[in-house]
């Protein structure tokens, strides 16, 4: 008697599995997410591990180019060692540099203090001063330093702060204000357009009416309101950036529900007694997640830009806190003898909003239902 072999039911996938699928095979989203992944943890860990700190001012470095090898360079060393000695009022002799030290031979009309070693402690290029020998007259006075090596791979802004780590620390500004702001957006725009969607009637039309309201009033005045009632602070952004953006994602979310709420499971819902509040929550909003996703994507890059264009107003953060916004707007001013100050954020800002469109684009083709 022969048994009878019964082959094992295929297992489908459900949309989410498909859609994951199908994102991962999109070449241009993963390569965009993978970067945003270290862009991101750059900016968060980064300044951790940069060799000088975001406030630190070296006033003998100011707006000097990028270079991988360390500064002073050779000429700098002579013109920073005249600076400290002139403003010690002191006349240089003669001097001599061996190695990452220094020898320098000083003179003077009146006997020379020894404490004259702290100009050369003072200056950012010079450490450990100490006097070799003195004269029996006290005119003459022979000192010695180290040369203080510093790198500045991005170079230096116009108040000689390292410009690599106010790149990472506004990195941190701007993805934190667009990643908070873009979830505040979604949540508040969610369940709004989603209630006044579900509920229908003379609800929808007044809720409807407040947000065409609340679009009427210009962004920019808005935020000056903001900014006269509660300062600038990075909060601040916070709050006008993602109090403003909800409105588009409540509209589509609006358009959204009113469909969904014809559907039969919705109907089979409500035939049951279940809460128009657990129908919301339950199958309505669920149901919004895809368009909800794609639509995030898009609003992120959104307020980073609304976030640049109000720092560079004078409207956004504040020294000594930074963001991509501010670092572009102060290189813009530099652009003739320093352009590596507009170039650096710009890369960074740009390449980022690339990524998250890129993402955007992946999200929105792996959601689709119509092509799977």
């Amino acid at each position: 008697m022969t048994d009878a072999v019964q082959a094992a039911p295929a297992l489908g996938r459900s949309l989410w599995a498909d859609a994951r699928a199908r994102l991962l095979k999109n070449k241009a989203a993963m390569v965009s997410l993978i970067y945003l992944a270290v862009m991101t943890l750059v900016c968060v860990f980064g300044p951790f591990f940069t060799p000088h700190a975001y406030t630190t001012i070296y006033a003998d470095y100011t707006r000097v180019p990028p270079s991988f090898s360390a500064y002073p360079k050779a000429d700098g060393i002579e013109v920073a060692l005249k600076e400290a000695l002139r403003r010690a009022r002191l006349d240089i002799r003669d001097w001599q540099q061996d190695g990452s030290r220094i020898i320098v031979t000083v003179t003077s009309a009146k006997p020379v203090d020894e404490r004259s070693t702290r100009y050369l402690d003072r200056s950012d290029v010079f450490e450990n001063a100490q006097v070799l020998e003195k004269s029996a007259d006290g005119l003459t006075l022979k000192m010695a330093a180290d040369v203080e090596q510093k790198h500045f791979y991005f170079g230096t802004d116009s108040n000689g702060r390292d410009l690599l780590t106010r790149t990472l620390v506004a990195g941190r500004v701007s993805l934190a204000i667009g990643l908070l702001a873009g979830v505040v957006a979604v949540v508040i725009g969610v369940l709004y357009g989603a209630a006044s969607g579900f509920m229908g009637g003379k609800t929808d039309e007044i809720m409807m009416r407040v947000v065409d309201i609340l679009y009427a009033l210009p962004f920019t005045f808005f935020v000056i309101m903001l900014v006269v009632f509660f300062g600038r602070n990075f909060v601040l952004m916070f709050l006008a950036v993602g109090a403003v953006l909800w409105l588009d994602m409540a509209r589509i979310v609006r358009g959204q529900a009113l469909s969904l709420k014809r559907q039969e499971y919705v109907q089979a819902a409500e035939a049951l007694g279940v809460s128009r509040w657990g129908i919301l929550i339950r199958h309505i909003v669920p149901n919004l997640l895809g368009p909800v996703v794609i639509y995030m994507t898009l609003l992120v890059p959104q307020v980073i830009i609304l976030e640049s264009f109000l720092s560079y107003l004078g409207l956004g953060v504040q020294e000594p806190m930074s963001s991509w916004g501010v670092l572009i707007s102060q290189g813009a001013k530099s652009i003739p003898g320093a352009q590596w100050l507009l170039f650096f954020p710009s890369f960074f800002l740009t390449s980022t909003l690339f990524a998250l469109n890129f993402i955007g684009d992946g999200l929105r083709d792996a959601l689709d239902p119509k092509d799977r």
